[in-house]
């Protein structure tokens, strides 16, 4: 599978739970324990615009018109079309500060938040949600490089001990320290 092509499929199941949250819904808790649905769609918010800038081929404008629903379903696609140019994933970048990181490590970033915030956001407004095998194999394998490094900078959290031979997404899932068996 080409890395260029997996912004692509992990957008859909995320743009699914997006378009499906009720109002009602944006004071749920989520699995990440600091935001309810609200906060955490407003972190996607944040980040979403220097993830997309990363690639070199967005402006990484952040939407500004709309309900938050509606511009989060806009930045989810910016990052798509950011991360889907073969370019963006080669050489090295920086989301915006002085330190330079391998491109294809920020890409990774960059469909990890879509697909792991996807989940969280499922999760806490009762939906279902899958992707790709193919997908999750490269996400377990890229988290699993650099979560050490994303605990050291408090992007996860301490890692949920999950069996071996649990789904790959639920294991990867564990190592950015979320339980999948979270429940609201």
């Amino acid at each position: 599978m080409q890395e260029h092509a997996l912004a692509a499929l992990a957008a859909p199941p995320t743009l699914a739970v997006v378009r499906a949250i009720e109002p009602g819904q944006l004071g749920n808790p989520t699995p990440c324990t600091e935001f309810d649905v609200r906060a955490l769609v407003e972190h996607m918010l944040h980040w979403g615009p220097a993830l997309a800038r990363a690639s070199r081929h967005s402006d990484g404008e952040a939407p500004a018109d709309g309900d938050l629903l509606e511009r989060l379903e806009r930045q989810i696609g910016q990052l798509v079309e950011a991360w889907s140019v073969p370019a963006a994933w080669e050489g090295t970048t920086s989301m915006g500060g002085p330190q330079e990181l391998p491109a294809g490590m920020i890409g990774a970033m960059a469909v990890g938040e879509i697909v792991v915030h996807g989940w969280d956001l499922a999760r806490a407004t009762g939906q279902e949600i899958s992707w790709d095998p193919g997908l999750q194999d490269f996400l377990y394998d890229e988290v699993a490089k650099t979560a050490e490094l994303g605990r050291e900078m408090q992007a996860y959290g301490r890692e949920v001990p999950v069996p071996p031979t649990a789904p790959t997404l639920d294991r990867m899932l564990g190592l950015t320290g979320r339980d999948p068996a979270w429940r609201p």
